[in-house]
């Protein structure tokens, strides 16, 4: 018999900022150039080298209207891309949308955990829009001050507005101050006071001009050790670099979309000869929307190369054993239609495996998820199954379900 699909646990899907996170929290002085959200009627609109250029229609001229959060210099459109739910893949493109555009469920609570129910999900784990994937947005900001309140005030949003009420089905997920690893470490330690076991953070932090974890001074240990202490999972989404692999600059925007998981074999490789799991031992990491099907390869290339290459690979001294013994200890990876993966669960690791709906982005699974995961999951059994829709989740977040 086929197995069953539990309630699924997605630890990977998105929210889109209400309007009020932060002019409802900041300073006075600072809500003038703090996020704020503004509508506007363009002619047209550009997105070249991550930068967004627009023409603004005339008061009489023909025009799209679109709203955008702005802070400091930064102007930073809604598109249909990152709210594509409910909409046939054929229409979502990067042209700009309101708020009254997408779903509700793409910014308001209650109608995400409505839109859940319709897509047998029981919880959900949601990163950020505007600040970016592991708050790219705020560590690029000028004033650093301004930077660290729209830290803590996403924060505060995410726990006391987001999840509260939810009766933990939607779970907090957190940004930090990049810039300052002890700041970031006292904003682990925060939220996890509140109930928070789960913080973004960039697969590859020199892409963001920041220190790499094979750092000789030891940057991240600050806030390593506070995830470690605090039973926090380190979370890792695709594109938390800011830069996509592709090809060449002519090359489509597909060759990049299949090229992702790019990203996340470097940076899994990163940690593994890095020699951070042996310095902090309960240390978990997590990819999210990485998908799982090229880590079989990585781990044995990875042995491969320590066991033969040790002695000018630069490793000898700090890493200590197979490089796959570390990631099935330390390691979650994370899919939504991958199957692959899962005819090599095995080799990818059982208990290392877990699911996503991606909503309300244009790769979601949302509303089919369920029958999307029978059809990949009817080979498996069911112990697999659980273990891949809920239980490994319940377990890398801490919850209490």
């Amino acid at each position: 018999m086929a197995p069953q699909i539990p309630k699924i646990i997605s630890v990977d899907d998105h929210v889109i900022e209400p309007p009020g996170v932060w002019q409802e929290r900041l300073p006075e002085r600072f809500k003038a150039v703090g996020p704020r959200l503004e509508r506007r009627k363009i002619k047209a609109m550009r997105f070249v080298g991550g930068v967004f250029s627009y023409e603004e229609a005339g008061e009489h001229e023909d025009g799209t209207w679109c709203d955008w959060w702005l802070v400091e210099d930064l102007a930073w459109p809604l598109t249909r891309l990152s709210a594509a739910a409910g909409y046939p893949r054929d229409e979502v493109t990067v042209s700009p949308i309101t708020m009254e555009d997408m779903r509700p469920g793409c910014w308001d609570p209650k109608a995400r955990l409505e839109d859940m129910d319709v897509n047998h999900v029981e919880a959900s784990l949601s990163f950020p829009s505007f600040p970016r994937f592991c708050g790219q947005t705020f560590y690029e900001r000028h004033d650093k001050e301004l930077a660290d309140l729209c830290v803590k005030a996403y924060n505060d949003w995410m726990l006391d507005e987001w999840c509260a009420g939810s009766g933990g089905r939607l779970i907090p997920l957190i940004i930090v101050q990049l810039w300052d690893p002890e700041k970031a470490a006292a904003e682990v330690r925060r939220n996890a006071a509140k109930g928070c076991h789960a913080v973004t953070f960039s697969e590859i932090p020199p892409f963001l001009g920041l220190p790499s974890v094979h750092d000789e001074n030891r940057f991240w240990d600050p806030f390593l050790a506070a995830c470690e202490e605090t039973d926090t999972v380190v979370c890792m989404h695709i594109g938390s670099s800011s830069k996509m692999p592709s090809t060449s600059g002519d090359a489509p925007p597909a060759v990049g979309s299949t090229l992702t998981y790019m990203n996340a074999a470097m940076s899994l490789t990163d940690w593994l000869m890095s020699g951070l799991f042996e310095r902090f031992p309960r240390l978990r990491i997590a990819y999210s929307e990485g998908q799982i099907g090229w880590i079989p390869y990585v781990l044995e290339r990875a042995d491969k190369v320590w066991e033969e290459n040790r002695g000018w690979g630069g490793v000898a001294d700090k890493v200590k054993r197979p490089p796959s013994e570390y990631y099935f200890e330390h390691v979650y990876g994370c899919f939504f239609d991958d199957p692959h993966g899962l005819r090599n669960i095995d080799a990818v690791g059982r208990d290392n495996v877990t699911f996503e709906t991606d909503y309300p982005h244009s790769d979601s699974t949302w509303p089919h998820t369920k029958k999307v995961a029978e059809e990949i999951m009817k080979d498996l059994d069911q112990e697999t199954v659980d273990k891949i829709c809920r239980t490994n989740a319940i377990r890398m977040l801490s919850l209490d379900l």
